[in-house]
């Protein structure tokens, strides 16, 4: 009778281990949205292709959405339940009523050049012209107002801000002359330089805090799919350190999702931005003042924003697990 019993304890425990080794076995699906073709976007890409995803349990499928808003609205409808999409995104989608926060920083520092048509040497010279950005409200709308401020200028007085798209849009609306300058990222901002384009300003060397593009989720989904959201969030740490010490991959997955169209030197060029200027903290922690920089402009014309926190839109307690663990300072140790 004893013997049976115990002989059932080890059937079960041993179906117990099956089971537990066949989840673990089987990744879980999930959808994940990304906003731009940019490198801002590489620890995704990253995660991807080097078979982080896979190695944390997770199988996913990047799907790319054009623009912020879209890639939010994608979020808040359920369509997806994490993407990488930069911080006045989130905040102004929040602010109006949206079920969604920031759970790991990604890219924590900008690195856009606003850069002019090559008879345009200085920003005196651009006072009466146009400056293109993607859309009202996205990240190149705050950085774009945030330089010309630096440079002297005045929005909608000296120069007149219009909507024109993504950055191979404004890129090619410089270069024709339906705009005078616009804000552009590496790679691209290196393919106009070379071209004949100005740098009238490189923003990042202009002191500014910023929270670009990140990790966002529903708060819904962060308490429904807490693990889910931990291995993705595993998965994003482990990426920013494979770029960090793995340059010639870094370089082939960016040549991929930039689909061959960029030379050699100029990926190289764009690495080596990312990584000097450590964009990607290797902690990953959203910033707290760059969240602070997008809050303040958008306080003064909404009530919500005034009342509001930047804490409000970020949930850090993923990665103050990984932190306090002392998994992310044994990654660079090894």
């Amino acid at each position: 009778m004893r013997l049976n019993r115990s002989l059932k304890v080890i059937v079960c425990l041993f179906l117990l281990v099956s089971w537990h080794t066949l989840a673990q076995a089987q990744p879980t699906k999930i959808k994940v949205g990304y906003s731009a073709i940019s490198e801002v976007d590489l620890p995704a890409w990253v995660a991807k292709e080097t078979g982080i995803f896979e190695k944390n349990g997770l199988d996913v499928q990047l799907i790319y959405f054009t623009g912020g808003t879209t890639a939010v609205l994608a979020l808040v409808s359920g369509e997806i339940p994490i993407c990488q999409v930069a911080g006045p995104a989130i905040l102004n989608s929040a602010l109006r009523g949206a079920d969604i926060l920031m759970v790991a920083g990604g890219a924590t520092s900008i690195d856009y050049w606003l850069m002019s048509r090559p008879e345009i040497k200085n920003a005196e010279q651009l006072k009466g012209g146009s400056v293109g950005i993607s859309n009202f409200g996205a990240a190149a709308d705050f950085v774009t107002r945030y330089a010309l401020d630096k440079l002297g200028l005045v929005p909608g007085k000296d120069v007149t801000i219009v909507q024109v798209g993504g950055i191979s849009d404004r890129l090619g609306a410089v270069f024709v002359g339906k705009i005078q300058a616009t804000v552009l990222s590496p790679p691209v901002n290196f393919i106009g330089q070379r071209k004949g384009l100005n740098v009238l300003a490189d923003v990042a060397k202009l002191g500014l805090a910023f929270q670009y593009t990140g990790v966002a989720t529903s708060r819904r989904f962060a308490r429904e799919q807490p693990d889910i959201v931990r291995r993705y969030v595993r998965s994003q740490v482990e990426a920013v350190h494979r770029i960090y010490t793995d340059k010639q991959t870094s370089l082939q997955v960016l040549r991929k999702y930039f689909r061959g169209n960029v030379e050699p030197d100029l990926l190289e060029k764009t690495w080596e931005l990312l990584t000097e200027r450590a964009m990607f903290p290797k902690k990953q922690y959203p910033t707290i003042d760059g969240l602070k920089f997008i809050l303040a402009p958008l306080a003064e014309k909404d009530a919500r924003a005034k009342a509001a926190k930047p804490e409000d839109f970020v949930d850090l307690s993923f990665i103050k697990e990984l932190d306090q663990s002392g998994y992310i300072d044994n990654l660079y140790k090894r």
